[in-house]
């Protein structure tokens, strides 16, 4: 689809607005740099920044021989943005001020058979209920709600298109959450979360191609190409834990067999330590949280069954990973969600030594794999940028327009 100019000046608003969260205090012709943008469009933006609000002048430096620079920076104060990490076993959201720090967070359990739409919105209402009260803010604060949902989404209609470890298909999940929460809603799933994330606070920053994995029930690549997100022509790039890695092999969700997925996700997981020990005590038959917390303190412990297992769920995992560093020519493969931070270090060495068995020599050795250092969710964190962006694009059409927006957002944000 063709950007109109409204898209470009959002997207252009975005970037500035991203910068300077990035690097404050800075000045226009720092963000000028920083952008490629002229230093006139830059001052044009920082002014519609410091009209919303969103920013705040915070002095001068000196500049060599000439006219002090003005400095800006984030006013943290001047909104509020909430992001919903909805996953097979649990609803997580976080508040964030307008620097991206974390104000509240509430967790809600999913237990197994908890996974109808009505229930699944249930506990994004509470979750998010939980963070406004805690906080302390005032509703009309919050900027938006970035939520994040596994599978493919549309997110132009906020229709949960296909869930297949749910069974969910066209789920109109915006329209249900908007019944319970007042606030603007944007939706996309968690691979292209944790991505932004990664660009903005982790280790994909200043990178120009990255690869973010998603490990935890359900497993995905979100794609960071040419210093931007990639999503594909209908939103569905990065299905990568639906690619075939055994011809033939386990059942899918999806109906497929052999998909990465089966042997890396948390259920994949549990498949591979009870084919190593049935009857091992780390296995929670109907638990994948209890189980792979199990595995992690096993490894640390040295367990022999532990060890094994986590080494043989490396091996699938490596030559999965080989494949998109021979792919995409990644600077950096980031590993990322739950899984993976439970497992760590140990999950780690395992890959890179996997890796390394399948990837080709020379991008290879143009690629650094990393954990995820990002100290709160990373997916709580990237939808809530969805929320920025959002509202970004909302305070462009209501300016140029001159009326009030609905609070159901049924517009995707450019990226």
């Amino acid at each position: 689809m063709k950007r109109t100019s409204r898209d470009i000046r959002t997207a252009n608003r975005y970037e500035v607005l991203r910068q300077i969260i990035a690097a404050s205090p800075t000045s226009r012709q720092e963000l000028a740099a920083a952008t490629g943008l002229s230093l006139a469009t830059v001052a044009t933006l920082v002014g519609e920044l410091l009209d919303l609000r969103m920013i705040t002048e915070v002095g001068f430096e000196d500049s060599a021989g000439g006219r002090p620079r003005g400095l800006v920076a984030v006013n943290a104060s001047g909104g509020a943005l909430i992001g919903v990490d909805i996953a097979e076993t649990y609803v997580r959201v976080e508040l964030f001020d307008l620097a991206l720090n974390v104000l509240a967070r509430a967790d809600e359990d999913m237990r197994p058979g908890e996974s109808h739409p009505e229930q699944v919105v249930g506990h994004v209402a509470a979750a998010v209920g939980s963070v406004v009260a805690q906080a302390g803010v005032e509703g009309a604060r919050v900027l938006g709600v970035g939520v994040s949902v596994p599978g493919q989404v549309d997110r132009d209609t906020g229709v949960a298109e296909y869930a297949p470890n749910w069974d969910w298909h066209d789920v109109p999940l915006l329209d249900l959450l908007a019944e319970h929460i007042a606030y603007p809603l944007y939706m996309d799933n968690p691979l292209r979360a944790s991505a932004v994330a990664e660009l903005w606070f982790g280790a994909a920053r200043g990178r120009g191609d990255a690869v973010v994995v998603n490990l935890g029930t359900g497993v995905g690549a979100g794609l960071l190409l040419g210093g931007g997100l990639h999503r594909g022509v209908s939103n569905s790039a990065g299905e990568w834990g639906h690619t075939t890695l055994v011809l033939d092999g386990r059942l899918c969700h999806c109906g497929n067999h052999g998909c990465v997925e089966t042997y890396v996700g948390a259920p994949g997981i549990m498949v591979n330590l009870r084919e190593l020990a049935a009857e091992s005590a780390l296995l929670h038959p109907d638990d994948q949280t209890a189980t792979i917390d199990a595995l992690a303190r096993g490894v640390a412990a040295h367990d022999p069954v532990a060890l094994k297992a986590v080494r043989d769920t490396a091996r699938y995992l490596g030559a999965g990973i080989a494949d998109l560093v021979n792919l995409f020519n990644p600077e950096v493969v980031v590993l990322s969600s739950w899984v993976a931070a439970a497992l760590g270090e140990s999950l780690l060495h395992e890959v890179r030594e996997a890796v390394a068995r399948h990837a080709l020599r020379r991008p290879l050795a143009a690629t650094e794999i990393v954990l995820s250092a990002i100290p709160t969710d990373p997916v709580c964190l990237g939808a809530a940028t969805f929320a920025l962006e959002g509202a970004l694009q909302t305070v462009g059409q209501r300016t140029a327009a001159k009326r009030t927006t609905p609070a159901r957002s049924r517009t995707a944000p450019p990226s």
